[in-house]
């Protein structure tokens, strides 16, 4: 069976002069992937953020309900990692915490090194 040209243009998409940027990124899988890279860091800065905000509130008025640490870890878990290593190093927030001092880092190189790992098997090995 032959695919004809008509065909192959349903399958896949070239970006045209007139095509807009962001239909450019969104339209690959690896635009996805940046895309969620960086919404997930900004994310994670943000709330990790918004804890320590929280936190400062809380001597003040007990009342104030805090981020749990599950879900903060959880947000580093999903990509996020980047971005909660910054605002733990600009605000100084979970840095006495052993599972943030340790845990995020890690979740970190984790992050790093399985898509290195897979790139080496399946590249490089195989």
């Amino acid at each position: 069976m032959y695919i004809t040209a008509l065909s192959a243009e349903k399958f896949s998409y070239a970006p045209e002069a007139q095509t807009s940027f962001l239909w450019a990124v969104v339209g690959s899988p690896w635009g996805l992937l940046a895309c969620w890279l960086v919404l997930i860091n900004l994310i994670a800065f943000f709330v990790f953020g918004l804890d320590k905000w929280k936190a400062r509130r809380k001597e003040k008025k007990e009342s104030v309900r805090r981020v749990p640490e599950k879900n903060l870890l959880l947000l580093a878990a999903a990509g996020g990692s980047i971005g909660a290593l910054l605002e733990m190093k600009v605000f100084h927030h979970k840095t006495l915490h052993r599972a943030f001092k340790i845990g995020v880092p890690l979740i970190l190189a984790l992050q790093l090194l399985i898509p290195f790992g897979l790139w080496l098997y399946f590249g490089v090995i195989r």
